[in-house]
């Protein structure tokens, strides 16, 4: 079992005079974890305005279902996570963190010695956690974002968008952070808006669409048992396909299993870095079949290693329809 310190809260006082003190925990996990590989994941570039980190802290702001939160998580020497909590939605945030930190993270039977590379970078990252945020129509609508254009792009409309239809957190952020829109405001973005971040038309329609529904998404997705079954629900969605699927998943559930299929870069990848070459989609899946059930870990465990296949070929290049 993981273990916290009872919370902590500031008077009232302080919250007369406009200075919320936050709610801290120390989270003593159970087993090793990398905090910045776990967490840092759900970051959407390094403009992001929910995720930040200013030296050895970690900035997230987030739209709890009790509201918005701030949360500012430190790893100490021994594994320990410190972290404070601002916000209404701060105490949800701090009950979520171990899931966050990959607690919940499931490696079954994980046979890392199947490939000497794999064997090699589970052996240095043995505290590699997949974790989750729980925020199910978050991680699809950021996936969206990223559907079929360079990161540079999507992380650019999503943080326009984001800083210019969320909420502002409160708490002492190193810059000013926002957490995103609730679902029924992604449904009234005007199209301006979608436009002048250079959000391609068929991912804004795609959002839009996706949050008239969100709330019985939200649901069906949560209650699902398996990948598979989550799958049908987000694929349900006109303009949801497996990719978005797949990194909904990640995000929001942990899934160690999920593979981004159809990604421009992820099958070359995996690709080169377990045989050298690259391969499409098929090759991709019929590498990592050994593996089945812990797919997305061996992913991870990949980008741990910083193996990158030479950068020959053209390269994806941004549209911007910003003038059109």
């Amino acid at each position: 079992m993981t273990d916290a310190a009872a919370p902590t809260s500031g008077d009232d006082r302080d919250r007369r005079h406009g200075r919320e003190r936050p709610i801290e925990i120390e989270y003593r996990p159970d087993a090793p974890v990398d905090l910045r590989r776990a967490v840092l994941y759900q970051r959407r570039g390094p403009g992001d305005p929910t995720m930040t980190t200013a030296g050895a802290v970690i900035w997230r702001a987030s739209r709890t279902p009790k509201g918005v939160a701030t949360l500012a998580l430190r790893q100490r020497i021994g594994g320990a996570v410190r972290a404070a909590a601002w916000g209404p939605g701060a105490e949800w945030a701090l009950r979520q963190l171990p899931a966050l930190c990959g607690a919940h993270d499931d490696r079954g039977e994980f046979d890392a010695s199947q490939h000497p590379l794999i064997a090699d970078a589970h052996h240095r990252h043995p505290d590699l956690r997949i974790g989750r945020t729980d925020l199910v129509f978050d991680a699809l609508v950021s996936a969206i974002f990223e559907q079929k254009v360079t990161g540079l792009q999507a992380f650019g409309a999503w943080r326009r968008v984001v800083t210019e239809h969320g909420e502002r957190v409160p708490g002492p952020t190193p810059r000013p952070m926002f957490a995103p829109p609730m679902i029924d405001q992604w449904r009234h973005i005007p199209s301006w808006s979608w436009h002048r971040a250079g959000l391609e038309p068929p991912q804004a329609r795609t959002i839009v669409d996706a949050a008239r529904r969100g709330d019985t998404v939200v649901q069906a997705a949560a209650a699902a048992q398996t990948g598979a079954e989550r799958d049908r629900v987000f694929t349900a969605l006109r303009g949801v396909g497996l990719w978005t699927s797949a990194e909904a998943r990640i995000r929001a559930f942990g899934d160690p299993d999920a593979v981004s299929v159809g990604d421009y870069h992820l099958a070359h990848e995996v690709g080169y870095a377990l045989t050298g070459h690259r391969v499409d989609d098929d090759g991709m899946l019929e590498l990592l079949e050994p593996w089945a059930g812990q797919r997305q870990r061996v992913i991870r465990l990949i980008e741990t290693t910083g193996l990158r296949e030479p950068r020959r070929g053209p390269r994806l290049s941004p549209e911007d329809h910003r003038e059109r």
